[in-house]
């Protein structure tokens, strides 16, 4: 993601037709799949259900979605990579 340009946020749908605008914090490569991290680019930081949400892009008809990480082990390992990734990021932005 291009700070350079400022946040990159994007709109998705959930399966009950609610939108949901969310802000693109990074993209990361893992085990052949492709996820991508957001944050809720409407909700104050302090509100209880504010927090980091992964997805993983999926083809479904020929088409890139954003998928749920269903398997709890996946979304650990998912999660522990985007945390050392963000915080190298902070570190060589420090640096």
């Amino acid at each position: 993601m291009s700070e350079e340009y400022g946040p990159d946020f994007v709109t998705v749908t959930d399966e009950d037709g609610n939108e949901f605008e969310l802000e693109h914090l990074g993209t990361l490569e893992y085990r052949d799949n492709t996820y991508m991290a957001f944050v809720p680019a409407d909700m104050d930081e302090d509100d209880e259900d504010f927090g980091l949400i992964l997805l993983r892009v999926a083809e479904e008809n020929g088409e890139q979605i954003l998928a749920d990480i269903d398997d709890q082990e996946e979304l650990d390992q998912v999660y522990e990579q985007f945390m050392t990734q963000l915080f190298n990021e902070d570190d060589e932005d420090a640096q």
